[in-house]
């Protein structure tokens, strides 16, 4: 399923062309990605992989409140998130890592359910979504989203 996006972000601009359509279509793929955090007391890093949605400037991630990538989120909204391609071999890039504050949703429970289920149709189609335990996660009043608008992106 591809996805339409809004004009590129003006942060894409110092890509060629050619790199700028290479971003596109890794991010148009349901790949992985992978959040970077850091404990606020102890700087130690943190690495998870998770489900993104890119919507043409911010990169939105799911998860638990309970969560230790969202609790570090909260404490320390800094962080980065690289999305690789599942076959290196077979992509013209390797890699999109981008870099900046989150922002944390969670009073606006109508758009953490709008948020967190464009996520998942991503990952699991309409009819995977549709089942009760995703439906379970997207709903738990526990569940909030995380947009990423990058101040930095790098690829390679």
């Amino acid at each position: 399923m591809k996805e339409e996006h809004k004009p590129v972000n003006s942060i894409f601009i110092k890509f060629d062309p050619e790199k700028r359509e290479q971003i596109t279509a890794l991010l148009d793929q349901p790949v992985l990605a992978r959040l970077a955090t850091a404990n606020p007391k102890t700087y130690q890093p943190h690495v998870v992989p998770l489900w993104y949605r890119w919507d043409g400037e911010s990169v939105w991630i799911s998860g638990f409140s309970s969560t230790r990538k969202f609790r570090e989120l909260i404490a320390n909204p800094k962080c980065a998130i690289l999305i690789e391609p599942a076959n290196p071999k077979e992509s013209k890039i390797q890699g999109i890592l981008f870099e900046g504050a989150a922002d944390i949703i969670r009073e606006d429970r109508a758009l953490v359910i709008e948020k967190a289920t464009q996520i998942y149709l991503r990952y699991l189609g309409e009819a995977g979504t549709q089942e009760t335990e995703p439906q379970s996660w997207i709903h738990d009043p526990e569940n909030l989203v995380a947009k990423l608008k990058p101040t930095k992106v790098f690829a390679w």
